[in-house]
């Protein structure tokens, strides 16, 4: 039986893409909303959901930090996609008779510059897979749309202009969300990311008493993220993605502190730190 994974969007969308590079021999699952895709994995309808974090472009994707705290899921991975935006048309179509072009608004602000350069009337959608196919189903021959090499297979255009962003080096950061908990063996010579969120309790400086067990042992913080609490909540809550394993030595003792400062601390996962990710870090 074929394992499927879950996404956000419509085949050929970008998170299609990332799912097929991550896990080439799962099925993979077009929804609607992110809530969806992640619903069906907590339903069992799908093994996994490959689910957009933040891009280094456009920055966090709002939506997802306001689902984390009620998921019940487990990360389990993270992935890192390249964004490479291609300029699609109908085969045939000439570069120089194009007149418009559609995609997301995300995608036309990183073309810009070289939609301007062609004279093209910029159309915004709701996605950039979407617009493809909405190119695809019609018989115009002086319109684009920017989407992926994936949109481009899938709806029969061609790839008039590959790399059509501005500035290249555009990537996505995912999260692999499983309904299973799956923690690594703890292996010193590799690099971990655990990442978690907690309620800090409403005492002065409590933030800084939270996080500052991480400090005295060493332990690098490489992301941190506030949340708008509901009425009932009365302390601030937090995401953190932390540089390294729960059963190392610093992390026990950090956590311990951790959990004396702050209340309802939950490991969303423990994973591999993927080569990107491990990339950055080295040239930090």
């Amino acid at each position: 039986m074929n394992k499927k994974i879950a996404y956000q969007g419509v085949q050929g969308a970008y998170s299609e893409q990332a799912c097929k590079n991550a896990y080439a021999h799962y099925k993979t699952i077009a929804c609607d909303t992110f809530h969806e895709a992640m619903w069906m994995v907590e339903q069992g309808d799908a093994d996994l959901a490959m689910i957009p974090l933040e891009n280094s472009t456009a920055g966090r994707v709002e939506e997802i930090y306001r689902l984390i705290p009620r998921m019940a899921l487990h990360v389990i991975g993270e992935h890192f996609e390249p964004v490479v935006h291609c300029l699609l048309a109908h085969k045939g179509a000439k570069i120089e008779d194009l007149k418009y072009v559609a995609s997301h608004p995300q995608a036309l602000a990183q073309c810009h510059n070289n939609i301007m350069k062609l004279g093209l009337k910029a159309e915004a959608k709701l996605d950039t897979a979407g617009s493809a196919k909405e190119l695809s189903e019609s018989g115009d021959m002086y319109s684009a749309a920017i989407a992926s090499k994936l949109a481009a297979k899938l709806y029969g255009l061609q790839i008039l202009k590959e790399n059509f962003e501005d500035m290249h080096g555009n990537t996505t950061r995912f999260f692999i969300l499983s309904r299973d908990k799956q923690i690594p063996v703890y292996d010193s010579s590799k690099r971990y990311i655990t990442s978690l969120v907690f309620q800090v309790k409403n005492i002065p400086a409590s933030l800084y008493k939270s996080l500052g067990g991480f400090a005295t042992n060493g332990i690098n913080l490489l992301k941190i993220e506030s949340y708008m609490g509901a009425q009932q909540v009365k302390g601030s809550q937090f995401h953190i993605d932390i540089d390294g394993h729960i059963d190392s030595t610093g992390m026990k003792l950090a956590l311990s502190e951790l959990a004396f400062f702050a209340e309802d601390v939950r490991i969303l996962g423990v994973y591999e730190s993927h080569r990107m990710h491990s990339d950055q870090q080295a040239q930090m």
